[in-house]
């Protein structure tokens, strides 16, 4: 028999023997741990909902809606040697399961963190993954300085989700400085394989940061497969300011409005050096999938019921054969690196409803646009486009995959593409209060008012400053115009419609292409060399600038105004020149009762003229752009610019004749105007 103090000593003995197989420190002080069996013998600091499963699990999320759950290594991990020093180097790898409830949709995910404290007292469930709440989100207090890894199995666009299958490094926020769909880099080919986050498989992942490089590697791949050579994510970061002298690392979880369960099978990590990798077999087994239950229907045996499954088979076999031919996509060898930005002809079909009328959002020259709702719920916008042979498809899917990075509040994000049978569908951010022409023109039911346009003219300014000078090509718009720019729920201006833009590295010149675009928007140096530059898009914005104040259209048709108001720049321009450019300004402005801005007006008019200056390099560029509009500087004097009758575009004739047959308008019943127009006007 063992007395009480034996056993007493024997437990104690035991503890230390389990806690001191999962951590242990070197000469150097340097920590590592291991849980390469489980999390029986762990003591892991647990928050929330976050268990162990008998079998030695870590749950951090059960069957149960809204909650949050989180799980840290109870010990404060060193992270610099000094206060204010550099951080060292990490690494940490651990495998994990998202399984829900649906086969189709999911309650969020789950992510690696680094946090100042355990347990992230206050974080909310749902979309703020347990790391943050309403409060926390926005005050960037040092108590939430957090660096994160998401897995993330929901698309929120207002943190710039890529899509609800992503991985991102994120520090101190919800939205990512780097994210990626879901997959990794076949060893054997390089090719890019796509893994599904709430599929219910195992999946491994690695996160390394090299103190050295300042460098940190995001790496996943199915768990017992070999670590592949490219990571997914990479980032050149110093993370010195964000992470302080000690710091605790965990995981952190939640679950939305739909049952989910998130595990974690091993976990290992160690500091200035590789962490210890992980056996698979040696890891718990996640629970079996219980049994679906089986039809009544299925278990009757009559001989009508069973002739009538073969026959109701057959005729689902001869359905599926025609459906198959009817939404059949030819993926090409070079397609399958754009395979996070290609969607599925078949998708896009149901999501539309097969382009029906009733769904059609716009028509124009270059394609209609239908509304459609993706099964996640994400509501798009589908382009179908008539692409031109002026341009390989090759060289244009790659420049629509380039475009589909961007990431601006005033540029409407390009999701992807579809290719099929020569025609080019493009997805788009659904924006639900359509266009900016129709508030505009012909007696809209909504007028918007000074303030109003004001927001969105800086906007559309600010997006495209992003476009020429802020992203890491040189993006040219080459359609810029009213009709492109979508308004979202709160009448934001963003600017959209990527179907004409051209991409060109920094201080490259562009190449010269079919002239394309709009008469009244269309710089005159782009008909007559072919070259669309950031200095024509200026010219565009200058003409929009002025149909967004006036209220009007670059080129109005005969009968609706008079022969000195035809043409807007010339009629602007004539009003300058006498000294009162304001009566140029939108009448349903005037006759507003709150107008109080007219500074602002003749601030967007004399800057309109000068952005349609007939010579490029007298036009500000967009970041001077946005300068003039934000009052950081004061516009110039438009007389000491050459603003005359000859510096005007409209005003300057010579020449137009040669090229305004040879443009592509982008909108059939605007074209019929700009005719008119050309029969009023001797060039």
């Amino acid at each position: 028999m063992f007395s009480k103090v034996q056993i007493l000593l024997l437990l104690l003995s035991i503890t230390i023997t389990a806690a001191a197989a999962a951590s242990s420190q070197d000469d150097h002080g340097n920590l590592s741990f291991a849980f390469n069996n489980g999390f029986k013998s762990s003591d892991l600091d647990l928050d929330g909902v976050a268990d162990i499963t008998s079998n030695g699990l870590l749950r951090l999320t059960n069957n149960t809606v809204q909650k949050t759950g989180h799980a840290f290594f109870p010990n404060p991990v060193t992270f610099k040697a000094t206060p204010n020093g550099n951080v060292s180097s990490f690494s940490t790898t651990f495998v994990f399961a998202i399984r829900s409830e649906l086969a189709a949709l999911s309650g969020h995910g789950m992510v690696f963190v680094i946090a100042p404290e355990r347990g992230l007292p206050g974080a909310r469930e749902s979309n703020y993954l347990g790391l943050f709440n309403e409060s926390t989100i926005k005050d960037n207090d040092a108590a939430h300085q957090v660096v994160a890894v998401e897995f993330d199995t929901i698309y929120n666009g207002d943190v710039g989700d890529v899509n609800n299958n992503h991985v991102g490094i994120n520090f101190n926020n919800l939205t990512s400085v780097k994210s990626e769909p879901a997959g990794y880099f076949d060893g054997k080919n390089g090719r890019f394989t796509n893994l599904t986050l709430m599929s219910g498989k195992p999946m491994k992942a690695w996160v390394e940061y090299d103190a050295v490089k300042k460098e940190m590697n995001v790496t996943l791949a199915p768990a017992g497969a070999v670590k592949p050579q490219k990571p997914l994510l990479s980032l050149l970061k110093d993370l010195s300011p964000i992470i302080k002298e000690t710091m605790y690392v965990g995981f952190s979880s939640s679950t939305g409005s739909f049952i989910t369960n998130h595990y974690v099978l091993g976990w290992s990590f160690k500091i200035n050096g590789k962490a210890q990798e992980l056996e698979f077999f040696q890891l718990p087994s996640l629970p079996p999938v219980g049994p679906k239950q089986k039809s009544k229907f299925l278990t009757i045996g009559l001989p009508v019921i069973c002739l009538s499954l073969v026959a109701l088979v057959i005729l689902t076999l001869v359905h599926l054969i025609r459906r198959k031919r009817k939404f059949a996509d030819i993926v090409e060898d070079w397609e399958l690196e754009y395979g996070p930005h290609r969607y599925k002809f078949k998708d896009l079909y149901l999501a539309t409803k097969g382009f029906k009328d009733k769904d059609l959002l716009g028509t124009g020259g270059f394609g209609r646009v239908y509304k459609g709702v993706l099964p996640t719920n994400i509501e798009i916008a589908v382009k179908r486009v008539s692409q031109e042979s002026r341009q390989g498809m090759r060289e244009f899917v790659a420049e629509i995959a380039s475009l589909g990075r961007l990431r601006h509040r005033n540029v409407v994000p390009l999701l992807g593409y579809c290719r099929r049978k020569g025609e080019l569908l493009l997805v788009y951010d659904y924006m639900p209060n359509g266009s900016l022409d129709k508030y505009l023109y012909d007696n809209p039911k909504t007028t918007l008012n000074w303030n109003q346009r004001f927001r969105i003219i800086k906007g559309v300014a600010s997006g495209l400053c992003y476009l020429h000078h802020e992203w890491e090509q040189v993006v040219i718009h080459r359609d810029v115009k009213a009709s492109n720019v979508l308004l979202d729920g709160e009448l934001n201006g963003r600017l959209g419609d990527f179907g004409l833009s051209r991409l060109y590295d920094h201080e490259s010149d562009p190449k010269t292409t079919q002239v394309v675009g709009t008469l009244g928007y269309l710089a005159p140096e782009h008909a007559r060399t072919g070259k669309a530059t950031a200095r024509s898009d200026v010219f565009s914005f200058g003409a929009f600038l002025l149909e967004v104040a006036c209220g009007r259209r670059p080129i109005t048709g005969r009968g609706m105004a008079t022969e000195e108001e035809l043409v807007l720049v010339d009629w602007v321009f004539s009003c300058w020149r006498r000294g009162r450019i304001t009566e140029a300004m939108d009448s349903n402005l005037i006759k507003s009762d709150s107008f109080t801005a007219e500074e602002e007006v003749e601030l967007v008019l004399n800057l309109g003229l000068l952005c349609s200056h007939s010579e490029p390099k007298l036009r500000p560029s967009m970041k001077q752009v946005v300068s003039f509009l934000e009052r950081d500087v004061p516009l110039p004097d438009l007389s000491t610019m050459g603003l005359t009758a000859a510096g005007l575009t409209f005003a300057n004739r010579e020449g137009f004749d040669d090229f305004a047959a040879s443009f592509l308008s982008s909108s059939a019943e605007y074209s019929e105007l700009v005719h008119q127009k050309l029969q009023l006007v001797t060039f």
